[in-house]
């Protein structure tokens, strides 16, 4: 019996934006996989500041769940409390047994390695995936196939009330419903 070789693609996803669409869409076209699942963090490690759950996910479930063999997982939420990619995939891998899994990220994660709880296990559980993208600098990175863009600058760009800025960097999908739901506008 072959296992089911599930990539997952976690994320604050605050918003999603093109980069990841891009993401999943490289992942899937150039790798052997079934599935994908997208995975917005619950609660951040480094207590960011985010718009509410329900909104990332629904977000997320926006701007990725029209791909083919894509779906959006709440086991974060499931799971309650800190998110942390190793409790995550640790979980996943004890449920699902039958999966071979793997952690799709951009090459910006392998800079910021050292930050992450338990890399060398998550590499164990999950080989990962590693997706180059522009501007980012590190001997192990392949070339970039993901284009610089920043939730950050994105949100900075939404707060200005500068929608005019973010071009083709947002789904549409994505931007109604910020808009629809006074998303990253201060009052």
């Amino acid at each position: 019996m072959n296992n089911r070789v599930v990539a997952v693609f976690g994320g604050s996803f605050n918003p999603p934006h093109m980069a990841h669409v891009l993401a999943v869409t490289v992942a899937l076209s150039t790798y052997e996989l079934d599935d994908v699942l997208v995975i917005p963090t619950f609660q951040h490690p480094f207590a960011k500041a985010l718009a509410s759950y329900e909104a990332r996910v629904r977000m997320a479930e926006l701007a990725l769940s029209w791909l083919p063999r894509v779906t959006v997982s709440r086991v974060e939420q499931e799971l309650g409390g800190e998110s942390r990619t190793v409790r995550t995939l640790e979980h996943l891998k004890s449920v699902h047994p039958d999966w071979s899994l793997r952690l799709i990220v951009g090459a910006d994660i392998l800079i910021e390695a050292h930050k992450w709880y338990g890399f060398d296990r998550i590499r164990e559980i999950a080989p990962l995936i590693v997706l180059g993208r522009m501007g980012v600098d590190h001997p192990d990175a392949p070339p970039p196939v993901l284009p610089r863009i920043s939730s950050t600058e994105i949100r900075q760009a939404l707060e200005a009330n500068d929608v005019s800025a973010l071009g083709s960097l947002v789904p549409t999908s994505v931007l109604q419903y910020i808009q629809t739901n006074g998303l990253y506008v201060r009052p």
